[in-house]
């Protein structure tokens, strides 16, 4: 089992965009608390933002999440059934959305967000990773009394990792709903996935009523942090993560395969630019790669950037923004090809983005909800 470092506040360590490495249990009431309103929700830590519709949707702290139907300009808040943070967002159509969070937990929307039910947490996950693991150990003493002595070698030794991984699962258990989803991402209002710290990894194919652990599905026996699934134009699916990981699919997520990194740091996120098989990886220290053949290979987009990089918002004709730490912007009008780097001056932490027109672009991140016009004049 890796070594788990705790953090004092991991609030702080999302806000700076480093790696996740926390050992202490959710508090089990923040996962049966419902959300405080407050009329500081646009004003704290939001971590992304997402459209259902023409309506805008924020999720952060204290399970807050808001939603403007008049492009950022006047915010209401959700009624959720939790208060603990919610780190990412997606919605499948107008009305259909889910977010993920601080102790595993899945949310679930069918009205635009504006109400939300709690599908799944960290409790569930950790059962569903040691009947997992058990279900294994037993698969593989079964073969290993039935197996002929030239693969005793070989089994007892998949056996071994097989206990190990089950010792650790169980150890987590112990501890509690610890680990967070990091990001979400559906195919349509059915089938959808999850991923998050410590190689998590969930599927569901019901929309969210039940769902399936994929972890063992991923190439990633380390169990390193999960930290992005998006797809890309052209139809592949990418997730990124710690240590430089990305896996890619090209059949909806049913099979997966590790790709070739171009770095060994930590990737935050990954998305397309609008253009067929062509994505981007972005992540700690101003990290930027682009790749126009479907990950097959990278080049480094030179910048001035050496902030972490977070998010990524995606506009029309070839416009793309990626914020990150100290209020790095960095603007392309070219699909990603290059970038023109800007600093906010109150250097707070940007960690998602939204255009609302070729010209204008919402922000959330550290300091709540910010609006950014005249970016044509940046780029």
């Amino acid at each position: 089992m890796r070594y788990k470092t705790p953090l004092r506040n991991f609030l702080a360590v999302c806000a700076l965009g480093l790696s996740i490495g926390y050992a202490w249990a959710e508090d089990p009431d923040v996962l049966e608390t419902p959300a405080m309103e407050t009329e500081l929700a646009t004003e704290n830590l939001l971590l992304d933002v997402a459209s259902a519709g023409s309506r805008l949707v924020a999720v952060g702290q204290r399970g807050h999440i808001i939603y403007s139907d008049n492009e950022g300009q006047n915010w209401t808040q959700a009624t959720v059934p939790v208060s603990t943070l919610i780190t990412a967002i997606h919605f499948a159509d107008e009305k259909t959305g889910w977010a993920v969070g601080h102790g595993a937990v899945v949310l679930h929307t069918k009205d635009g967000g504006e109400t939300w039910v709690k599908q799944f947490d960290g409790t569930v996950a950790n059962e569903m990773v040691i009947a997992q693991a058990q279900n294994k150990v037993t698969r593989l003493e079964e073969e290993l009394d039935a197996a002929d002595e030239a693969d005793l070698s070989d089994l007892e030794f998949q056996l071994e990792e097989a206990q190990f991984a089950l010792e650790d699962a169980e150890f987590d258990a112990d501890i509690g709903p610890s680990k967070p989803l990091l990001d979400v991402w559906f195919k349509d209002n059915q089938v959808g996935f999850v991923v998050g710290a410590y190689g998590f990894f969930f599927k569901t194919e019901d929309g969210g009523e039940t769902w399936s652990n994929w972890g063992a599905r991923l190439d990633n026996f380390e169990r390193f942090h999960l930290n992005a699934i998006n797809q890309v134009a052209g139809g592949a699916l990418f997730i990124a993560g710690e240590a430089g990981i990305v896996h890619r699919s090209t059949d909806l997520g049913d099979t997966w395969e590790m790709l070739e990194s171009p770095y060994d740091g930590s990737l935050f996120g990954v998305s397309g630019n609008g253009n067929v098989n062509e994505v981007l990886l972005y992540g700690l220290r101003g990290h930027l790669f682009y790749s126009q053949d479907v990950g097959e290979s990278w080049e480094q987009v030179s910048s001035d950037a050496d902030q972490t990089l977070m998010a990524i918002a995606v506009g029309d004709k070839g416009r793309l923004a990626v914020v990150g730490n100290s209020g790095v912007m960095m603007l392309s009008s070219n699909y990603g090809e290059t970038f023109r780097t800007h600093t906010r001056d109150d250097r707070l932490a940007l960690l998602g983005a939204k255009f609302l027109s070729s010209d204008k672009l919402l922000l959330v991140g550290e300091g709540g909800v910010s609006i950014v016009s005249g970016i044509s004049d940046l780029n």
